[in-house]
């Protein structure tokens, strides 16, 4: 896997009937394949995000929605930025993954991360819990997952999960890549170095070189080469030359890139790829056709086939 330029699809409120909401989701993802993207993500979510809409605003269901675009796309890799482990049990999320991955013909991704919206699961009758005890069920889902997607029939008794010889066929592959997505120095990063092939940062421009040196650190201390570890930034990007930095919104500063498509492509290179990052993920706020196509031809340039 080698992910350095991806598409994160962050809504699905396009002011369409709902019969046209799923031909827009398809038209980004077909126009980031053509434009040289390596590939496209959606949220794993049944509601809007608090900072981009409310709860009652479109949320497609992330796997279904990534099995019909598996259909209708042929290089692009495909999956979620991140899944919420809280939602699925392990057991059911190794037979979805290995599902898209064979109806893609090889190229799922699994994402997955502790979850973190909680007014999600209060309606939806998910358990939150703690944070600490949505980290210690990702590590428990991780011992399930795992060598099931290898092949494995596993029996584990954990505090939170179990099985018993539980297995996923059919599969395409030993081994589906996957990523971690956050910010946490220790934790997130920690299980990164364990288990992970890419790890998405969730950070501003200036807190990267400080995430790259600590992620060094944890993979030193599991004897892992940082090269091993593809890492990504999520940054949402406006390619309208009339939109400058000091339009940003303050929350959203150092994770917006704003300008001309040359210009993002400058603004990713100094403060990205400069600093040790591998890849750059990105969001639009809004889909005009073209803009993809535009953003994706200058970000080439800096990250690299």
């Amino acid at each position: 896997m080698t992910i350095r330029l991806g598409l994160q699809i962050p809504n699905f409120s396009y002011g369409t009937p709902v019969a046209e909401l799923f031909p827009t989701v398809l038209a980004q993802a077909r126009e980031a394949e053509a434009a040289g993207f390596d590939s496209v993500f959606l949220m794993d979510h049944f509601y809007q995000l608090p900072m981009l809409g409310s709860p009652d605003q479109p949320m497609l269901e992330a796997y279904t929605a990534l099995g019909a675009l598996a259909t209708a796309t042929e290089k692009v890799l495909l999956g979620t930025l991140v899944t919420g482990n809280t939602y699925r049990n392990p057991t059911l999320l190794a037979k979805i993954i290995t599902t898209l991955d064979v109806v893609s013909q090889g190229r799922a991704v699994l994402g997955v991360g502790t979850g973190w919206f909680e007014l999600e699961h209060t309606q939806l009758g998910y358990e939150f819990g703690t944070f600490t005890e949505r980290f210690a069920k990702l590590d428990e889902a991780l011992q399930i997952l795992l060598p099931m997607i290898a092949g494995e029939r596993v029996t584990f008794e954990g505090r939170y999960y179990r099985t018993e010889e539980a297995l996923a066929v059919p599969r395409l592959r030993d081994h589906i890549p996957l990523m971690i997505g956050g910010s946490g120095e220790k934790k997130t990063f920690g299980l990164a170095a364990r288990y992970f092939d890419h790890l998405n940062v969730i950070a501003s421009f200036a807190e990267l070189p400080g995430k790259v040196a600590a992620l060094a650190r944890r993979c030193g201390e599991v004897d892992r080469d940082p090269a091993t570890l593809e890492t990504s930034v999520l940054l949402t990007a406006v390619p309208d030359p009339k939109f400058t930095n000091d339009m940003v919104p303050s929350a959203m500063r150092g994770r917006m890139v704003v300008g001309s498509p040359e210009q993002i492509a400058e603004t990713v290179k100094a403060n990205v790829v400069d600093v040790g990052i591998d890849g750059v993920i990105v969001n639009l706020p809004a889909y005009v056709p073209g803009s993809i196509t535009k953003v994706g031809e200058a970000l080439r340039s800096v990250v690299g086939p």
